[in-house]
């Protein structure tokens, strides 16, 4: 529909369409044409707060229509997982707001998003408006002081979808890191989890020095939180599933109750977010967008002013990818997302395509592990994998660049374990200098040291609670 025609194309997946690219094609179509009409979408969360994106968009007639409702259907759903929204006003032709609704609603090919965004996360239906461009929402963004706190005897933990780390911090001092292997992804009791965190929090609880108390607890989980409930979370998939796709009491209380239990301040938030906080924690920097590869996409954000937003930040379900027949991710039905690219599973997509052979069934974390073992050993195959991994993640971070302000990027998780890791950066590097020369400028890539690797997000979500020692 677009010709797109990147630089650098990934070599195990040529196909390969940036989004970042194929919206700089429409818009050199818009503006080619003479005739581009103004659009804004703005995406209003229950708490009043408003994101809002301008452009503008081909008359919607004739050949158009089919562009414009791809340019701008995959701009609502970058939006509403970045950003998170109940109401979704779009500002511009109402037959385009019309046929995007029809989308988003039930039997729609985008019903799984107003299911878990819509009625998960913020308890009914995701509503669309139309108006007049000019009429569209203003924004209205809402900061959040968070972290940084490093008095007293903490634990911070983090829970993946492979392991669940824990830290023990006293004063500012990190004394103890550990690391259980779980996998909660499909287990259908709830106490499992239940269970498992509260084993990691007592292991950690055990090392607090002689003499001194838990005086907090801080928390981050694949997931959206809000004010320590669970709305929806990957890691209880399989409970969900065992309840007719809703989560349970128990596990949408887990960490409230675990509060009372405990008895101490206790804040469990998105493991991007302190993925984020770490970063921002360790560097000593601002304006910083952390991306966790692991067994999903986590990512967080921290302002220019060393706040963290309200924003979802759920990078996962974004779109990277515009190729009509990409990789479709199992959970979602959707085409082209994060969550195939830039995680365990994005590594178990590619081996094959590698000429790698593995034992069928075999787990997307053991299939990571080998794939970093031939890699260790510079196996080609590997390097191909990484190689794709990092072209793929060079043409995304650009595309994430139009929604954020980005000087600082770290990047976290196992997948950007070892010789592989470095690689993927590298080549993200060597694409956005290519590309995009300004941003190559602007950015500045930071990993942190492979223990901070595993361990730096349980260490950051205990700084999360603010307490009193008096």
């Amino acid at each position: 529909m677009l010709k797109v025609d990147p630089k650098v194309k990934p070599i195990l997946d040529p196909e390969f369409v940036p989004a970042v690219l194929w919206n700089r094609a429409y818009r050199e179509k818009v503006t080619a044409s003479g005739a581009g009409e103004a659009l804004v979408i703005s995406m209003k969360r229950n708490n009043n707060a408003v994101s809002r994106f301008e452009t503008k968009v081909l008359p919607h007639t004739d050949d158009n229509i089919e562009l414009n409702i791809k340019y701008v259907e995959r701009l609502v759903k970058y939006m509403l997982w970045m950003y998170g929204g109940q109401e979704i006003t779009i500002g511009g032709d109402k037959k385009i707001t019309d046929t995007i609704a029809a989308m988003y609603c039930d039997g729609g090919s985008q019903s799984f998003d107003n299911d878990l965004i819509g009625r998960k996360v913020y308890g009914k239906d995701l509503e669309f408006k139309s108006c007049a461009a000019a009429d569209a929402p203003q924004s209205v963004e809402i900061t959040i002081s968070l972290g940084r706190n490093l008095d007293g005897c903490r634990v911070g933990f983090d829970l993946g979808g492979s392991d669940r780390k824990a830290g023990v911090v006293v004063d500012g001092v990190v004394l103890f890191t550990e690391e259980i292997e779980w996998n909660p992804y499909f287990e259908k009791d709830w106490k499992y989890h239940l269970e498992g965190i509260k084993d990691t929090l007592n292991r950690a609880i055990s090392h607090i020095p002689q003499g001194r108390k838990l005086d907090a607890i801080g928390g981050s989980a694949a997931g959206v939180y809000v004010d320590n409930l669970v709305r929806a979370g990957s890691l209880f998939r399989g409970v969900a599933n065992e309840n007719g796709g809703k989560l349970p009491d128990e596990v949408e209380n887990i960490f409230e109750n675990l509060r009372k239990e405990y008895d101490v301040p206790l804040i469990t938030v998105n493991d991007g977010e302190v993925t984020a906080l770490a970063g921002s924690m360790s560097l000593e920097k601002n304006a910083l967008l952390g991306v966790a590869m692991g067994t999903s996409v986590a990512a967080g954000y921290v302002t220019a002013k060393g706040n963290i937003t309200d924003w979802l930040n759920e990078l996962a379900f974004i779109p990277c990818d515009y190729r009509e027949n990409g990789p479709v991710d199992e959970w979602s039905g959707d085409v082209g997302c994060c969550v195939q690219y830039f995680c365990q599973q994005g590594v178990a997509r590619l081996v094959p395509l590698a000429g790698i052979e593995l034992p069928e069934g075999m787990p997307f974390p053991e299939q990571l592990k080998e794939v970093q073992k031939l890699m260790s050993d510079d196996d080609e195959r590997a390097r191909k994998i990484y190689e794709t991994i990092g072209v793929c993640f060079g043409y995304t971070i650009a595309h994430f660049a139009e929604f954020y302000e980005i000087r600082n990027l770290l990047i976290l998780g196992r997948v950007t374990s070892g010789k592989g890791g470095n690689l993927i950066l590298q080549i993200a590097e060597e694409v956005l200098k290519k590309e995009f020369p300004q941003l190559a400028e602007q950015i500045s890539f930071s990993t942190p040291d492979e223990k901070s690797k595993r361990h730096g997000q349980a260490v950051a979500a205990a700084s999360l609670p603010s307490i009193s020692l008096n």
